[in-house]
């Protein structure tokens, strides 16, 4: 069964940083691309940042471009996304994916498996 759990969401204060982390089976994120997505209050769930399965591809959404950085460490089965610079327009629930192909996508349409979310405050 595919699972991902994602961790590290919770309260700061606008400028600051957080590092969500998504913890992926073993079977399904050694073929997989990652995603990560988020959702704020009212509001369509939007792409955010996305990598390629080995690693050497990443892909970002304007708004968080040079302030989020996506990453993987395949030996451990998890994807990263570090947040800096943060904004209360950045309050959302982010979801971590999987999609069963090794390359990147952006829309969630691509995206074949998702996590609970975790959430992200930013206060300002």
């Amino acid at each position: 069964q595919v699972q991902l759990v994602e961790s590290g969401g919770g309260l700061v204060q606008a400028g600051g940083s957080l590092r969500l982390s998504c913890a992926a089976s073993p079977r399904t994120f050694s073929s997989a691309a990652m995603g990560w997505f988020r959702q704020a209050p009212g509001r369509e769930r939007e792409f955010v940042a996305a990598i390629s399965r080995s690693g050497d591809t990443t892909y970002s959404a304007e708004s968080v471009k040079g302030r989020f950085t996506i990453s993987r460490d395949n030996a451990k089965n998890t994807v990263y996304l570090q947040m800096n610079s943060l904004k209360p327009e950045d309050t959302a629930v982010y979801y971590c994916a999987a999609r069963s192909s090794p390359r990147l996508r952006t829309t969630l349409s691509d995206y074949d498996y998702w996590g609970q979310g975790t959430q992200v405050t930013v206060s300002s």
